[in-house]
């Protein structure tokens, strides 16, 4: 059953997030979808946004979640969204050792009080929740929705924290919420300091890769738009009140091998094209988990190979080379 009808509103909150800009890409696909776009920093370019293509249709709004959440639900309030999708977060692993104060506010104190908030409007009818699989520390198995929360980083403590509190608004009061958690995300238009983009960007600029622990982390990549599809079909179909995994269903690749495939496809060797480096602190060994549930209940699955989404990485970054060489190529934290 669609539950999309025309003129349907959805929020996206973290609307700038690689994630969130290209599951606004896949909405505005739906004739009659509005998209309220919120996001602490101003619009990017689309070489970074893909979904500018319909910008007539989104209506976006320059707030800070820690700092603007009076004027965020005045503009939910205006806007009337059935549905929320937030992927508003302090979403980088290794800094958060740095400043885990930061993620605290951002992943747990700010989400409870806009919560709070929106749990007593009656115009919403779901709020998916995007949190990660790196809540349960290891993970090999598979790992399925089931398993118990070990994070290992204030990252993942934090967007764990973030995880308990909303299952308590989803107990007591009857909070309509959906949580999902993907593997590892990556495709065009990502932050050019993640592991695919910037192996291509290192390679173009002649620089060595850098492989902490030796890339030899496991990986479950997934293609950014198998997860957009995945996304919107926990919003339109799945079981409020549940949470549900997105991933390839293999084993998982460790980094190398991901950056092993990328050289051959540039046609360079890989021995000369990487640095192994220390091992970031709290790197789990693993991130593999159990996907079926979203398969059997939603239809899902992901149809991007990975070959296949790295070559369009590739073919992103070349084609965009003048600009992104450009571009700040290394994460720089923002409170």
């Amino acid at each position: 059953m669609v539950l999309f009808e025309m003129a349907t509103r959805v929020a996206v909150i973290g609307s700038n997030s690689f994630s969130g800009s290209d599951f606004i890409d896949l909405l505005l696909d739906r004739p009659g979808c509005e998209v309220l776009a919120i996001s602490r920093g101003a619009q990017k370019s689309e070489l970074f946004l893909p979904y500018l293509r319909h910008r007539e249709r989104v209506r976006f709004a320059q707030l800070d979640l820690n700092r603007d959440r009076a004027q965020i639900v005045a503009e939910l309030d205006r806007f009337a969204p059935s549905w929320i999708v937030n992927f508003a977060a302090q979403s980088e692993v290794a800094p958060s050792w740095e400043a885990p104060e930061h993620w605290f506010e951002t992943n747990v104190v700010a989400l409870a009080a806009l919560t709070n908030q929106l749990r007593r409007r009656p115009y919403l009818e779901r709020f998916v929740q995007v949190s990660s699989p790196e809540v349960y520390g290891n993970c090999q198995g598979p790992v399925t929705e089931a398993a118990r929360l070990t994070p290992s980083t204030p990252y993942a403590a934090s967007k764990a924290a973030a995880d308990l509190l909303l299952a308590t608004l989803v107990k007591h009061c009857d909070f309509p919420l959906l949580t999902v958690r993907a593997t590892n995300v990556y495709g065009a238009h990502q932050q050019l300091w993640k592991i695919v983009p910037r192996a291509v960007i290192s390679i173009k600029q002649g620089k060595k890769i850098p492989l902490h622990g030796g890339g030899q982390a496991v990986k479950s990549f997934i293609h950014v738009r198998d997860v957009s599809r995945g996304e919107l079909a926990i919003m339109e179909r799945g079981r409020v009140g549940q949470l549900y995994h997105l991933s390839p269903g293999h084993q998982g690749y460790a980094v190398r091998d991901v950056v092993a495939r990328i050289c051959r496809l540039m046609g360079v060797d890989f021995d000369r094209s990487v640095e192994p480096i220390n091992e970031r602190l709290g790197q789990d060994a693993a991130y593999v988990v159990d996907s079926n549930r979203a398969r059997a209940e939603l239809g899902w699955q992901p149809t991007v190979e990975l070959n296949q989404g790295l070559a369009e990485v590739i073919d992103w970054i070349e084609e965009n080379w003048q600009q992104i060489g450009r571009e700040p190529h290394e994460y720089v934290h923002r409170a």
